[in-house]
């Protein structure tokens, strides 16, 4: 009897703390499943999310620990693979790298290394000489594929220096590309 007795208040007190801390609703998950199922994501686009579907901030903490935990979000491999795709793809400069990163909620840590791993300079302190070159043989590189005739006119040098500034290239980086690509398509 004793026992069913310590059952019994064993499970209305279950019963009692159940009711007094309710387990999560679930939704948070459901959406935050759904939202990095689509491609990869920051932690603080999963956050940005969580909140415009109005999950609590409770069940958010626990929804990104989850994700971390399991390595569905992880800001240094976004870093590093949008850096990749950035310069290899869309040949984009580590301004405009750093800038999207930045508003997608990366730490600044995170993208000086993504942006150093991959043969790109550190925006936030002394450029390394290397990385710098390599800066520019990219920069050199895409004009050489957009412009293959080179330069006829000064018009010419500033269409190929507003491309590379769109791009995401320093001016100095630009100008020194432009007139090496001018310099190299006119020989």
């Amino acid at each position: 009897m004793e026992t069913e007795a310590s059952e019994s208040a064993g499970s209305s007190e279950s019963r009692t703390q159940s009711h007094e801390d309710p387990p999560p609703s679930g939704k948070g998950f459901g959406i935050a499943y759904a939202f990095v199922n689509k491609r990869e994501r920051t932690e603080a686009e999963v956050r940005a999310r969580l909140a415009r579907g109005e999950v609590p901030a409770e069940e958010t903490e626990l929804v990104i620990a989850e994700l971390l935990e399991f390595g569905y979000i992880d800001d240094a491999r976004y870093a590093r693979v949008l850096t990749q795709d950035k310069r290899n793809l869309e040949a984009w400069g580590n301004e405009r790298i750093a800038r999207t990163l930045r508003e997608r909620g990366v730490e600044r840590d995170l993208i000086e290394a993504a942006l150093s791993e991959d043969g790109g300079q550190d925006l936030f302190g002394d450029a390394d000489d290397a990385a710098a070159d390599s800066e520019l043989d990219r920069a050199i590189a895409l004009l050489g594929q957009r412009f293959p005739s080179g330069p006829a006119a000064a018009r010419d040098r500033e269409r190929a220096f507003g491309v590379l500034a769109r791009k995401g290239y320093e001016s100095e980086t630009a100008s020194d590309a432009v007139r090496e690509w001018a310099r190299r398509t006119s020989v």
